[in-house]
């Protein structure tokens, strides 16, 4: 039976703070885990996995069952939304995402209408998950999630990932109108998207905005705020209260501009941030996630309970929930995750 209660990750994300913070890590369910490496086994592409309904809700509870997670993360990628809008995109072994870069003549033929209807097997997903969290993980919720209109709109444009973004940058400065109606595709596609998951079962929602590092203040206002906060707007005119995190990765004094200016309810940090100093910039009550440095997570031992420890001084005084400032990588060992999970809690 569901619990009437609201999880304790929930009250934080709306401004409690918490004796004890909630805890969850990104990409906590994949690699590093024997349990996630056998169902990958039985799929034949990391997109099939994705739209497999039943494999992709056991992925996505499987640290709940191990580490008892405040949260499970539904288990997908952000790159379905292209998909979804009629492009090809494959997970090619030691590369990573590979796409077809798009051009002015391919954006003009995205096919917005229904794209989230496309991959509708996702929120199959989610109403799945959320009925094996309510049966079986008591104060445990369900975080849907997209990938933010600029860093999706990074790979269509260069094709995979890239260490500074340059082409999708000149394209933004020298294609200003197709760059607009790229990023509107992105936005109207991904709060669909976000509503869906929402209407499903989600209980909070989080945009990952992982490539919002080195933009100038005018082109993150054009490429990242603008169309963050016209998402946002989407889905809370959708009726959904559920409350909605961003995270914009690496964007410096820019994040400041994004807490403030996007209609977020929490705001992601990643692991340069100084949780202290950021706390007194963003608004009043916000909760900050993160920031554990996912090195120190894979170093263990001394090194990895100092790094805890600095995260919950820093974040003390405010609503928080703990986090890695970017993700579990495929080298984690699991009796580290387990470690953080109980020095957070206090049971070391």
């Amino acid at each position: 039976m569901a619990s009437t209660s609201i999880p304790s990750i929930i009250r934080a994300y709306q401004g409690e703070t918490l004796a004890t913070p909630p805890i969850w890590m990104m990409r906590q369910a994949g690699r590093h885990l024997p349990e996630y490496m056998e169902v990958r086994a039985t799929t034949s592409s990391f997109i099939e996995f994705c739209f497999s309904p039943d494999k992709a809700a056991e992925v996505t509870v499987q640290p709940l069952r191990r580490y008892g997670m405040s949260a499970a993360i539904l288990f997908a990628d952000i790159l379905l939304i292209p998909i979804g809008l009629g492009r090809r995109v494959d997970f090619v072994k030691g590369i990573g995402p590979t796409l077809d870069p798009i051009d002015a003549d391919g954006i003009r033929a995205l096919t917005v209408d229904g794209a989230a209807d496309r991959v509708a097997s996702v929120y199959e997903t989610v109403a799945k998950v959320r009925a094996m969290i309510d049966a079986d993980h008591d104060d445990t919720a369900l975080i849907g999630f997209a990938g933010g209109p600029w860093t999706v709109a990074t790979y269509m444009l260069e094709g995979r990932g890239s260490p500074n973004k340059e082409v999708a940058k000149r394209f933004a400065y020298e294609h200003p109108d197709a760059m607009a109606d790229l990023l509107h595709a992105l936005v109207v596609s991904s709060a669909e998207y976000l509503i869906h998951q929402a209407k499903a079962g989600a209980q909070a929602l989080k945009i990952f905005e992982s490539w919002a590092e080195g933009l100038s203040p005018e082109l993150f206002d054009r490429l990242v705020l603008r169309p963050t906060a016209d998402i946002v707007a989407r889905v809370r005119a959708a009726g959904v209260t559920v409350p909605i995190i961003g995270f914009p990765r690496g964007a410096g004094l820019n994040a400041v501009r994004y807490a403030h200016d996007t209609g977020i309810t929490a705001i992601g940090a990643g692991t340069d941030v100084p949780l202290d100093d950021f706390r007194a910039t963003i608004p009043d009550g916000m909760c900050v996630q993160g920031n554990l440095d996912p090195l120190a997570l894979r170093t263990g031992g001394r090194a990895l309970m100092r790094a805890v420890d600095d995260v919950l001084r820093d974040a003390a005084g405010g609503p928080h929930v703990f986090n890695l400032g970017h993700g579990v990588t495929p080298d984690v060992r699991i009796e580290d995750v387990h470690a953080v999970v109980n020095r957070v809690r206090g049971l070391d």
